[in-house]
């Protein structure tokens, strides 16, 4: 559905060489989404569009109503113990309470997003924000965004505690108490950027090249029309809200249901703690390497459309946090074996997310004149032309992780998946569906940039396939 930490970086790409006559709509449909939809595209769009607000809406009633069963409901109502009605009866509807935090809460990061320019990266070694450029579109341009998210990140939190500790303004567990209101918002601002997006793409895009219409209306509404759409120079909806609302979210969304689980228990579980501690560190990792992200799937190739806004909006914030929300109503406790286990598992995961990012980022910045595990790294020549005609060069790494499996950072994260999963226990499924949803995402992003990469570098990819055979697993995917 929505997108995740992990991104598949685009590989290192050289400078502009020499100019070619090439059909703007073969050029421009080697990257990004396709100009034809199949029969089974259009099949799964179908699904998802009709299914996937309501496997949010399973998730949370479940929690709300079955104490996180995900077999009950269905049991209450095949048996005939309940009604669709009496379900829907008992879940809370939009209140004017949420309406308003929800309202506070986007106006406030969009005003962290565009006016208070970066300052972190003037006293922090090494992260690089303030203005940068993203990679180059199909049709050749290069986008300038203002890179702020770490910012954003530690004054929203700073203010939650501050409020926490001393103001008590509201609650800490006011998004908890809020939670299914809240959802309710974050449908409507999912629906209605879409809905804006698909139809400024069809008046007032951006840029015009960069967009591509299929004629299928669902499938445009679904994948987007517009590559890069923004509002005047610095608005760009796929950094604000892939980033903002819904990763800076996402802490303290674990962090209200902490603070409900001591309010409930008078204690916060070591179960607790570990989701908050793993979770915490990889989005602080996409804060951090939010330049980098500028160089990922999402911004590189994805076209803005309702599986961005409605999933950063809706699937991201609601279906990622489901082990905090289901330990506030399963306290878990976990032996001290086991808690050092879940801890190892994602930190180890973590590592080899960061490290694979790393030797990538690395082998990029410095056209692979660098050393990855100590040896100058081995790489693959290879070239794509860009919708004006333009030749570039790149670089298709075969050294370090990179060597071991083509998407190796999509495993580190695999593993860090099942961490948080591994945190809450073996009692209930629910909180399992991250690692289930998360191998078919990342093993669908494989096949799908694969696919991408094939028609983008033809003949190159196959040569760099066959030096690195494998996707995920070493030996065996």
């Amino acid at each position: 559905m929505a997108t995740h930490l992990s991104k598949e970086k685009k590989p290192a790409e050289g400078r502009k060489h020499q100019n070619m006559q090439n059909d703007t709509k073969a050029s421009q449909g080697q990257w990004g989404r396709a100009w034809e939809v199949d029969w089974f595209s259009l099949a799964s769009i179908l699904f998802l569009l009709m299914f996937a607000p309501l496997i949010v809406y399973y998730f949370i009633m479940s929690c709300a109503q079955y104490q996180c069963s995900l077999t009950d409901p269905l049991l209450d109502l095949l048996m005939g113990n309940k009604h669709l009605s009496d379900i829907w009866n008992n879940t809370p509807t939009l209140t004017y309470r949420a309406a308003v935090i929800y309202s506070l809460w986007v106006t406030f990061q969009v005003v962290l997003y565009l006016f208070i320019p970066d300052f972190c990266h003037k006293f922090l070694p090494g992260y690089m924000g303030g203005v940068q450029e993203g990679a180059v579109t199909p049709a050749g341009v290069v986008n300038k965004y203002e890179i702020n998210g770490l910012q954003a990140w530690i004054i929203t939190h700073v203010l939650w505690f501050a409020n926490a500790s001393c103001f008590h303004f509201f609650s800490p567990t006011i998004i908890f108490d809020n939670w299914i209101p809240l959802l309710w918002c974050a449908n409507i601002l999912g629906y209605a950027v879409s809905t804006f997006a698909m139809i400024k793409g069809y008046f007032f895009p951006t840029n015009a090249k960069d967009c591509k219409f299929t004629g299928n209306f669902f499938y445009d509404y679904m994948m987007g029309i517009e590559f890069n759409p923004r509002i005047g120079k610095w608005f760009d909806f796929k950094l604000f809200f892939n980033g903002r609302p819904g990763i800076v979210a996402w802490t303290l969304i674990n962090l209200s249901f902490a603070a409900k689980q001591q309010e409930l228990y008078g204690q916060v579980t070591n179960s607790m703690i570990l989701v908050n501690v793993l979770q915490g560190i990889y989005v602080l990792d996409f804060f951090w390497n939010e330049a980098w992200y500028l160089k990922t799937i999402d911004i590189c190739h994805d076209h803005f459309g309702w599986y961005l806004g409605w999933g950063d909006c809706v699937w991201l914030p609601y279906l990622y946090t489901l082990q905090g929300l289901y330990l506030v109503y399963h306290p878990v406790q976990l032996s001290t074996a086991h808690a050092i286990g879940v801890l190892m598992l994602g930190l180890l995961g973590y590592y080899i997310f960061r490290m694979t990012n790393h030797q990538k980022d690395l082998f990029r910045r410095t056209s692979g004149n660098c050393r990855i595990w100590g040896k100058k790294p081995q790489y693959i020549e290879c070239s794509y032309t860009s919708v004006d005609g333009t030749k570039f060069y790149s670089k298709l790494m075969t050294s370090g992780f990179w060597g071991w499996a083509r998407h190796f950072n999509y495993t580190g994260d695999l593993m860090g998946s099942l961490a948080y999963c591994l945190a809450c226990g073996f009692e209930h499924l629910l909180p399992y569906f991250y690692i289930v949803y998360m191998t078919i995402l990342l093993t669908h992003r494989c096949l799908r940039d694969e696919h991408r990469c094939s028609s983008k570098y033809g003949k190159d990819w196959k040569r760099y396939t066959a030096a690195v055979p494998y996707r995920l697993l070493p030996g065996i995917f």
